[in-house]
Protein backbone atom coordinates (compact mmCIF):
# COMPACT_ATOMS: atom_id res chain seq x y z
CA UNK A 1 0.00 0.00 0.00
CA UNK A 2 1.17 3.54 -0.70
CA UNK A 3 2.79 5.63 2.01
CA UNK A 4 0.56 8.03 3.92
CA UNK A 5 1.39 11.04 6.07
CA UNK A 6 -0.04 12.59 9.22
CA UNK A 7 1.12 15.66 11.13
CA UNK A 8 1.87 15.06 14.79
CA UNK A 9 3.45 17.52 17.25
CA UNK A 10 4.45 19.86 14.46
CA UNK A 11 6.11 17.19 12.33
CA UNK A 12 5.08 14.75 9.60
CA UNK A 13 5.01 11.01 10.28
CA UNK A 14 5.08 8.62 7.31
CA UNK A 15 3.13 5.36 7.69
CA UNK A 16 1.39 2.60 5.77
CA UNK A 17 -1.19 -0.13 6.28
CA UNK A 18 -0.70 -3.83 5.54
CA UNK A 19 -3.65 -6.21 5.73
CA UNK A 20 -7.46 -6.07 5.63
CA UNK A 21 -9.20 -2.84 6.59
CA UNK A 22 -11.44 -4.65 9.07
CA UNK A 23 -8.56 -6.46 10.79
CA UNK A 24 -7.46 -5.97 14.38
CA UNK A 25 -4.82 -3.23 14.41
CA UNK A 26 -1.26 -4.25 15.24
CA UNK A 27 1.39 -1.53 15.48
CA UNK A 28 4.68 -3.08 14.37
CA UNK A 29 7.75 -1.18 15.52
CA UNK A 30 11.36 -2.01 14.56
CA UNK A 31 14.56 -1.17 16.39
CA UNK A 32 17.40 1.25 15.86
CA UNK A 33 16.55 4.31 13.83
CA UNK A 34 15.57 1.99 11.01
CA UNK A 35 12.81 2.77 8.54
CA UNK A 36 9.59 0.79 8.26
CA UNK A 37 11.00 -0.36 4.91
CA UNK A 38 14.08 -2.00 6.44
CA UNK A 39 14.50 -5.70 5.68
CA UNK A 40 12.32 -8.10 7.61
CA UNK A 41 9.56 -5.67 8.60
CA UNK A 42 7.26 -6.15 5.63
CA UNK A 43 7.80 -9.92 5.73
CA UNK A 44 6.48 -10.03 9.31
CA UNK A 45 3.71 -7.55 8.51
CA UNK A 46 2.58 -9.65 5.55
CA UNK A 47 2.57 -12.80 7.68
CA UNK A 48 0.42 -11.09 10.33
CA UNK A 49 -1.87 -9.73 7.60
CA UNK A 50 -2.41 -13.28 6.34
CA UNK A 51 -3.68 -14.02 9.82
CA UNK A 52 -6.31 -11.30 9.42
CA UNK A 53 -4.50 -8.44 11.16
CA UNK A 54 -4.29 -4.85 9.96
CA UNK A 55 -0.65 -3.90 10.52
CA UNK A 56 0.41 -0.30 11.00
CA UNK A 57 4.01 0.27 9.88
CA UNK A 58 5.42 3.69 10.68
CA UNK A 59 8.59 5.68 10.27
CA UNK A 60 9.05 6.89 13.81
CA UNK A 61 10.43 10.45 14.16
CA UNK A 62 14.17 10.36 13.33
CA UNK A 63 13.60 7.29 11.14
CA UNK A 64 13.10 6.84 7.41
CA UNK A 65 11.19 9.64 5.73
CA UNK A 66 9.44 11.12 8.77
CA UNK A 67 10.36 14.52 10.16
CA UNK A 68 13.06 14.89 12.78
CA UNK A 69 11.69 15.51 16.27
CA UNK A 70 13.67 16.36 19.42
CA UNK A 71 11.67 16.38 22.65
CA UNK A 72 10.78 14.15 25.57
CA UNK A 73 12.44 12.35 28.45
CA UNK A 74 14.15 9.94 26.04
CA UNK A 75 13.95 9.20 22.33
CA UNK A 76 11.68 6.23 23.09
CA UNK A 77 9.40 8.42 25.20
CA UNK A 78 9.22 10.89 22.30
CA UNK A 79 8.28 8.08 19.91
CA UNK A 80 5.63 6.78 22.31
CA UNK A 81 4.08 10.24 22.64
CA UNK A 82 4.12 10.59 18.87
CA UNK A 83 2.34 7.26 18.41
CA UNK A 84 -0.29 8.19 20.99
CA UNK A 85 -1.12 11.42 19.21
CA UNK A 86 -0.95 9.70 15.81
CA UNK A 87 -3.52 7.08 16.79
CA UNK A 88 -5.85 9.83 18.01
CA UNK A 89 -5.55 11.60 14.65
CA UNK A 90 -6.21 8.35 12.78
CA UNK A 91 -9.25 7.61 14.96
CA UNK A 92 -7.84 4.34 16.35
CA UNK A 93 -8.86 3.57 19.91
CA UNK A 94 -6.84 0.45 20.72
CA UNK A 95 -3.99 -1.56 19.23
CA UNK A 96 -1.80 -4.55 19.81
CA UNK A 97 1.60 -2.96 20.53
CA UNK A 98 4.32 -5.12 18.98
CA UNK A 99 8.03 -4.39 18.67
CA UNK A 100 11.49 -5.86 18.61
CA UNK A 101 14.87 -4.57 19.77
CA UNK A 102 14.54 -0.78 20.27
CA UNK A 103 10.95 -1.17 19.13
CA UNK A 104 10.30 -3.37 22.16
CA UNK A 105 11.42 -0.53 24.41
CA UNK A 106 9.28 1.92 22.44
CA UNK A 107 6.20 -0.27 22.82
CA UNK A 108 6.78 -0.91 26.53
CA UNK A 109 6.98 2.85 27.11
CA UNK A 110 3.94 3.42 24.87
CA UNK A 111 2.01 0.95 27.04
CA UNK A 112 3.14 2.78 30.18
CA UNK A 113 2.09 6.18 28.81
CA UNK A 114 -1.14 5.11 27.09
CA UNK A 115 -2.46 1.96 28.83
CA UNK A 116 -5.98 2.68 27.58
CA UNK A 117 -4.79 2.40 23.97
CA UNK A 118 -3.17 -1.05 24.32
CA UNK A 119 -5.05 -4.35 24.08
CA UNK A 120 -1.96 -6.52 24.27
CA UNK A 121 1.81 -6.04 24.41
CA UNK A 122 4.14 -8.22 22.36
CA UNK A 123 7.94 -7.77 22.60
CA UNK A 124 11.11 -9.57 21.53
CA UNK A 125 14.87 -8.93 21.27
CA UNK A 126 14.76 -6.64 24.33
CA UNK A 127 17.82 -4.47 24.93
CA UNK A 128 19.32 -4.48 28.43
CA UNK A 129 22.45 -5.13 30.43
CA UNK A 130 25.73 -3.23 30.58
CA UNK A 131 27.18 -4.01 27.14
CA UNK A 132 23.96 -3.52 25.21
CA UNK A 133 22.96 -0.32 27.01
CA UNK A 134 26.39 1.31 26.76
CA UNK A 135 26.64 0.24 23.14
CA UNK A 136 23.48 2.18 22.34
CA UNK A 137 24.96 5.31 23.88
CA UNK A 138 27.60 5.09 21.16
CA UNK A 139 25.07 4.24 18.44
CA UNK A 140 22.65 7.08 19.21
CA UNK A 141 24.28 9.81 21.26
CA UNK A 142 28.05 10.07 21.78
CA UNK A 143 29.06 10.81 18.18
CA UNK A 144 26.24 13.34 18.03
CA UNK A 145 27.55 15.16 21.09
CA UNK A 146 31.13 15.16 19.82
CA UNK A 147 30.03 16.39 16.42
CA UNK A 148 27.68 19.16 17.52
CA UNK A 149 30.29 20.50 19.95
CA UNK A 150 33.03 20.65 17.30
CA UNK A 151 31.13 21.24 14.05
CA UNK A 152 27.79 22.70 15.07
CA UNK A 153 24.47 21.78 13.53
CA UNK A 154 25.93 21.65 10.00
CA UNK A 155 28.15 18.82 11.21
CA UNK A 156 25.06 16.94 12.42
CA UNK A 157 23.38 17.40 9.04
CA UNK A 158 26.37 15.63 7.45
CA UNK A 159 26.76 12.96 10.16
CA UNK A 160 26.45 9.35 9.04
CA UNK A 161 26.19 6.16 11.08
CA UNK A 162 27.88 2.74 10.70
CA UNK A 163 24.49 1.04 11.11
CA UNK A 164 23.24 2.82 7.99
CA UNK A 165 20.97 5.31 9.71
CA UNK A 166 22.26 8.75 10.51
CA UNK A 167 21.23 12.37 10.38
CA UNK A 168 22.73 12.70 6.89
CA UNK A 169 20.47 9.94 5.56
CA UNK A 170 17.47 11.45 7.35
CA UNK A 171 18.15 14.72 5.55
CA UNK A 172 18.65 12.93 2.23
CA UNK A 173 15.40 10.97 2.62
CA UNK A 174 13.43 14.05 3.67
CA UNK A 175 14.61 17.48 2.41
CA UNK A 176 12.72 19.23 5.23
CA UNK A 177 14.95 17.70 7.86
CA UNK A 178 18.05 19.80 7.24
CA UNK A 179 16.03 22.96 7.77
CA UNK A 180 14.36 21.44 10.82
CA UNK A 181 17.77 20.76 12.34
CA UNK A 182 18.93 24.29 11.56
CA UNK A 183 15.80 25.65 13.23
CA UNK A 184 16.49 23.51 16.32
CA UNK A 185 20.08 24.76 16.41
CA UNK A 186 23.23 23.39 17.99
CA UNK A 187 22.45 24.49 21.54
CA UNK A 188 19.04 22.79 21.74
CA UNK A 189 20.28 19.72 19.86
CA UNK A 190 23.09 19.26 22.39
CA UNK A 191 20.69 19.81 25.30
CA UNK A 192 18.31 17.09 24.04
CA UNK A 193 21.09 14.62 23.24
CA UNK A 194 22.53 15.04 26.72
CA UNK A 195 19.11 14.40 28.26
CA UNK A 196 18.53 11.35 26.03
CA UNK A 197 21.98 10.03 26.97
CA UNK A 198 20.74 9.45 30.52
CA UNK A 199 18.62 6.49 29.34
CA UNK A 200 21.78 4.68 28.23
CA UNK A 201 23.69 5.03 31.49
CA UNK A 202 23.37 1.54 33.05
CA UNK A 203 21.52 1.68 36.37
CA UNK A 204 20.88 -1.11 38.87
CA UNK A 205 17.15 -0.30 39.01
CA UNK A 206 16.55 -0.30 35.23
CA UNK A 207 16.15 -3.64 33.48
CA UNK A 208 15.83 -1.77 30.17
CA UNK A 209 17.25 1.66 29.24
CA UNK A 210 15.26 4.63 30.48
CA UNK A 211 12.55 2.70 32.35
CA UNK A 212 12.73 2.30 36.13
CA UNK A 213 11.86 -1.17 37.36
CA UNK A 214 8.97 0.13 39.47
CA UNK A 215 7.25 1.48 36.36
CA UNK A 216 6.62 -2.03 35.01
CA UNK A 217 4.02 -2.73 37.68
CA UNK A 218 1.75 -0.31 35.82
CA UNK A 219 1.49 -2.69 32.84
CA UNK A 220 -1.74 -4.64 33.27
CA UNK A 221 -2.44 -5.81 29.71
CA UNK A 222 -1.74 -9.36 28.48
CA UNK A 223 1.95 -9.43 27.56
CA UNK A 224 4.03 -11.88 25.53
CA UNK A 225 7.83 -11.80 25.83
CA UNK A 226 10.17 -13.80 23.59
CA UNK A 227 13.23 -15.02 25.45
CA UNK A 228 16.52 -13.49 24.34
CA UNK A 229 19.02 -15.67 22.54
CA UNK A 230 21.59 -17.63 24.58
CA UNK A 231 24.56 -15.75 23.14
CA UNK A 232 22.88 -12.48 22.12
CA UNK A 233 24.89 -9.64 23.70
CA UNK A 234 22.57 -6.99 22.24
CA UNK A 235 19.35 -8.53 23.58
CA UNK A 236 20.40 -10.64 26.57
CA UNK A 237 18.51 -13.70 27.72
CA UNK A 238 18.75 -12.29 31.25
CA UNK A 239 16.90 -9.10 30.28
CA UNK A 240 13.94 -11.02 28.88
CA UNK A 241 13.65 -12.89 32.18
CA UNK A 242 13.87 -9.64 34.14
CA UNK A 243 11.11 -7.99 32.11
CA UNK A 244 9.00 -11.15 32.49
CA UNK A 245 9.49 -10.98 36.27
CA UNK A 246 8.59 -7.29 36.36
CA UNK A 247 5.36 -7.53 34.31
CA UNK A 248 2.91 -9.46 36.46
CA UNK A 249 1.07 -12.14 34.53
CA UNK A 250 3.27 -11.88 31.44
CA UNK A 251 4.04 -14.96 29.38
CA UNK A 252 7.61 -15.85 28.38
CA UNK A 253 8.15 -18.15 25.40
CA UNK A 254 11.17 -19.79 23.81
CA UNK A 255 12.44 -18.06 20.65
CA UNK A 256 10.39 -19.07 17.58
CA UNK A 257 13.61 -18.72 15.55
CA UNK A 258 17.08 -20.30 15.85
CA UNK A 259 18.94 -19.64 19.11
CA UNK A 260 21.63 -17.72 17.23
CA UNK A 261 19.30 -15.90 14.81
CA UNK A 262 20.47 -12.42 15.85
CA UNK A 263 24.16 -13.27 15.53
CA UNK A 264 23.71 -14.78 12.07
CA UNK A 265 21.51 -11.88 10.92
CA UNK A 266 24.13 -9.43 12.18
CA UNK A 267 26.84 -11.19 10.20
CA UNK A 268 24.75 -11.07 7.03
CA UNK A 269 23.79 -7.43 7.56
CA UNK A 270 27.41 -6.37 8.06
CA UNK A 271 28.42 -8.22 4.89
CA UNK A 272 25.58 -6.63 2.90
CA UNK A 273 23.81 -9.95 2.38
CA UNK A 274 20.77 -9.40 4.56
CA UNK A 275 19.08 -7.33 7.25
CA UNK A 276 19.04 -7.54 11.03
CA UNK A 277 15.32 -8.30 11.21
CA UNK A 278 15.15 -10.91 8.44
CA UNK A 279 14.23 -13.69 10.90
CA UNK A 280 11.37 -11.90 12.64
CA UNK A 281 8.72 -13.34 10.31
CA UNK A 282 9.44 -16.75 11.89
CA UNK A 283 7.59 -15.52 14.96
CA UNK A 284 4.34 -14.81 13.12
CA UNK A 285 2.61 -18.07 14.10
CA UNK A 286 3.31 -17.59 17.83
CA UNK A 287 2.45 -13.89 17.62
CA UNK A 288 -0.90 -14.58 15.97
CA UNK A 289 -1.69 -17.30 18.49
CA UNK A 290 -1.09 -14.81 21.34
CA UNK A 291 -3.07 -12.01 19.69
CA UNK A 292 -6.05 -14.31 19.07
CA UNK A 293 -6.13 -15.84 22.57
Amino acid sequence: MADLEVEVNGGTVVYEWVGPEDGEVVVLTPGGRFSKDYGGLHELANALAKGGKRVLLWDRPNCGRSDIQLFGRSESHMRAETLGAMLDKLGIDQVVAAGGSGGARDMIIFTLLYPEKVKKLLVWCIVGGTFSTMSLAGVYILNELRTVRTQGIEGIIKLGNPAGFGWASLCANNPRNADRLRAIGAEEFERVMYRWLDAFIPKPNEAIPGVADWEFEQIKVPTLIVRGGEGDFDHPKRTSYEVHALIKGSKLIEPPWPEDAWERASEKAHSGQGALFDFWHLGAEEFLKFIDE
